[in-house]
């Protein structure tokens, strides 16, 4: 009985001992989080998103972004690497391109071109006739130094030819680190700002800082006159505005040209997309952990997380949710799903008659008759 006690202590001791000291590839950094709002206001609770109607993927998952195309088709991104395309009905399911990466966001140039945001590979360049090629794998820093693109996520292409787009961290790049979502929860719980909006600009071949220092830079969309950017910071539940003319701006010092317009948020919020009539599209693609929210001022706490098995992780049980704004930050729709159905609603492609809704892990693509769908409140 002796030596059971004792074995006991040890395997006691050795175990606090890992949670404590255990090397762990995050460094988290303290921040301050908003108390949560819950679903309240314009995001009252609501099955508005419930019962989508599912469009299968022959095999293929996670629709992580969906977006109309010059052509007519209707163009998806599965975890494959693959994009795919299909009648705006839905029919007619076939393979595009295939990157070796993973893309998410992606935009079509006047070429009708599709610029991809590959996590993997940076920017690329997708011809009509599937053919791909590197716009950019990294950037000129504020000091002019060259600086990789680690987890390239979002893209809009303005009128004038250039490309927005988003480098969601500089930490944690998903090929090294077991895939997009992994690296993103390991970002998010660091918590260091290390997300950047970039511009290339096909001319004159540069690749510029617009603004750094965000948590995990996600989506992004332009304003209608195009002087504007929309970015997600998932990590601190915002959304932002950026002078499309800014260079070099740095999230803690703005400089006027940058401000939040979305502020805490009930949700992570994911891609963004624009709408019909002025709407812009969000989705999230969890709710709020109040684990995660206790946890921002306490650096070490965190890295003890780190140290469990993956399983126990703080990430949030599924819940759908998308919502619509104007250019000036009032909701217009709010969608919900709080049985989480359909995992990981990262956001809508509205079309005349249905809304698209994509999924970072679904084994199909999910959809809804738009009439009546836009409205908020309960």
């Amino acid at each position: 009985m002796r030596g059971l006690a004792v074995a006991a202590g040890v395997a006691v001791l050795a175990g606090a001992g890992y949670l404590a000291a255990w090397p762990v590839p995050v460094e988290p950094v303290a921040w301050a989080a908003p108390e949560n709002p819950g679903y309240a206001g314009p995001h009252a609770v609501n099955e508005r998103l419930a019962g989508l109607q599912r469009i299968e993927l022959n095999g293929q998952e996670g629709p992580e972004h969906v977006a109309l195309g010059p052509d007519g088709k209707v163009y998806l991104t599965v975890l494959s690497g693959e994009i795919l395309r299909m009648r705006p009905d839905g029919t007619g399911l076939e393979l595009f391109a295939r990157t070796g990466g993973r893309v998410l966001g992606f935009d079509f140039d006047a070429d009708g071109n599709l610029i991809a945001a590959d996590a993997e590979l940076g920017l690329l360049a997708i011809a009509p006739d599937g053919a791909v090629r590197v716009l950019a794998d990294s950037f000129a820093g504020p000091d002019g130094t060259a600086q990789p693109i680690r987890y390239a996520d979002g893209v809009a292409v303005a009128g004038d030819g250039k490309i927005y787009f988003t480098d969601a961290s500089a930490r944690f790049a998903p090929a090294e680190w077991g895939g997009t979502f992994q690296a993103s929860v390991m970002d998010i719980l660091e918590n260091s700002a290390t997300g950047s909006v970039l511009v290339h600009d096909p001319g004159a071949g540069t690749t510029e800082l617009v603004l750094g220092g965000l948590s995990f830079a996600n989506g992004i969309a332009l304003s209608q006159d195009g002087r504007t950017l929309f970015v997600n910071e998932t990590g601190r539940y915002r959304v932002w505005t950026v002078d499309a003319s800014a260079r070099n701006l740095g999230a803690a010092a703005p400089d006027g040209r940058a401000a939040v317009l979305l502020d805490n948020l009930p949700g992570y919020p994911d891609n963004l997309l624009r709408g019909r009539d002025g709407r812009i599209w969000l989705g999230f693609a969890k709710p709020r952990s109040p684990v995660v929210d206790r946890l921002a001022g306490s650096p070490e706490l965190r890295k003890v997380t780190m140290r469990l098995p993956r399983s126990l992780w703080p990430v949030p049980k599924p819940y759908g949710h998308v919502i619509a704004f104007d250019e000036q930050g009032g909701i217009v729709a709010d969608l919900q799903d709080p049985s989480g159905a359909y995992p990981e609603s990262t956001g809508v492609l509205e079309l005349e008659d249905r809304l698209y809704i994509m999924s970072l892990h679904a084994g199909w693509l999910g959809w809804m008759p738009c009439d009546g769908c836009l409205r908020t409140g309960s």
